[in-house]
């Protein structure tokens, strides 16, 4: 029988930056041939298994895309490299998010659920949740989600916690339109560098939004990240366009529009990741029940700076929380790892959660 060690190795040693068919093909085969579930593979190249009877759903939500890997994690054959030393595995998508992954494959083979159990790992969450987004107009819709992503060491070194919200991620451009003329003459043309600027000033003077998500205070942010224009030394630029990241919060967005108020200036939306908000406190009290039970430390409810697939699923209308081995600054690193005792914690709280809730 596979142990979560061996299934990790698995998984995390098929390739999948470039192209998730094999990985999705062996999650579909393991599930088939381990579990009497209803299994499906859809033309995304998600793959969703369901179990279990119920007015409401739970579902274990993870993805088995990965970034591209460092040279070192890739072998002569092509495979990624796993290697364990001293309690960790090591090699690219052991923390983002293979190990958690295979955690969820083994708690859903195991667990006798007190609803409807659903598992699903999904496609292109590292291209913006591609995967997810293609499931939710599918149909995918959990009533609750337990998410694999990381939550370990938030509150206190090596402890998981329990995520119950998130930030997302706006990306956008101003561009800043002008005449070209000899910067000899700059009355005879119309700085687009100088519009730009007076459009950072305008962003400059924002005020970031915040809201409250079950008591924990969770704040946006909104930053200048490159800037682009001019074409010579001795010409006035007629274009410039300026990067805008924006960390957004459940409800308020930053109202990044005024900037279209300076002349020539107009403003795109190139990427807007959702952020996440769980609205049911007493699933959320659930999940952070199952998370004491199988630890020593003390997890408590916090909140996350990064997007992952939950916003998708929160804004369809799936009450999500984040449970996770990674830790902060694990994921997307040469020498990216995951602890194997906190991979097993993980497993035993997805599998607690599944039989404890929905609650009776």
């Amino acid at each position: 029988m596979d142990t979560l060690t061996s299934l990790t190795r698995d998984l995390v040693s098929i390739p999948s930056h470039d192209d998730e068919a094999a990985a999705g093909e062996y999650i579909t085969a393991w599930l088939r041939d381990h579990t009497d579930a209803r299994v499906t593979r859809d033309e995304h190249g998600n793959v969703i298994a369901r179990k279990g009877q119920g007015d409401d759903s739970l579902a274990f939500v993870g993805h088995h895309d990965v970034v591209p890997p460092d040279g070192s994690q890739v072998g002569a054959d092509g495979e990624y490299v796993v290697e364990e030393r001293d309690g960790r595995l090591y090699g690219r998508g052991t923390a983002d998010m293979k190990g958690c992954v295979a955690a969820a494959m083994l708690a859903f083979r195991d667990a006798d659920p007190a609803g409807e159990l659903v598992f699903a790992s999904f496609v292109g969450e590292e291209q913006g949740g591609l995967g997810c987004q293609a499931a939710i107009e599918d149909g995918f819709a959990p009533d609750y989600a337990v998410v694999g992503e990381g939550s370990t060491g938030y509150s206190a070194g090596g402890v998981t916690d329990v995520a119950v919200a998130h930030k997302g991620r706006r990306g956008s451009t101003l561009v800043a339109e002008g005449a070209a003329a000899h910067a000899s003459e700059p009355d005879a043309g119309e700085n687009a560098i100088y519009r730009a600027t007076d459009a950072v000033d305008v962003v400059r003077d924002l005020e970031f939004p915040s809201t409250t998500v079950l008591g924990h205070d969770l704040r946006g942010s909104v930053a200048v990240t490159e800037i682009e224009g001019g074409s010579a030394w001795n010409v006035v630029p007629e274009r410039c366009a300026v990067t805008v990241d924006e960390r957004t919060v459940p409800g308020e967005r930053a109202p990044l529009d005024r900037v279209e108020a300076v002349d020539g200036v107009t403003w795109r939306v190139d990427q807007d990741l959702p952020p996440m908000a769980c609205g049911d406190a007493d699933f959320a009290d659930a999940v952070l029940d199952a998370a004491t039970a199988a630890q020593d430390g003390a997890p408590e409810h916090v909140v996350k700076p990064h997007a992952t697939d939950a916003g998708w699923l929160a804004q369809a209308g799936t009450d999500c929380v984040v449970v996770g081995a990674a830790e902060p600054g694990e994921a997307h690193t040469a020498d990216e790892s995951v602890a194997l005792a906190v991979l097993e914690r993980c497993r035993e709280v997805y599998e607690r959660v599944a039989e404890t809730w929905p609650s009776s």
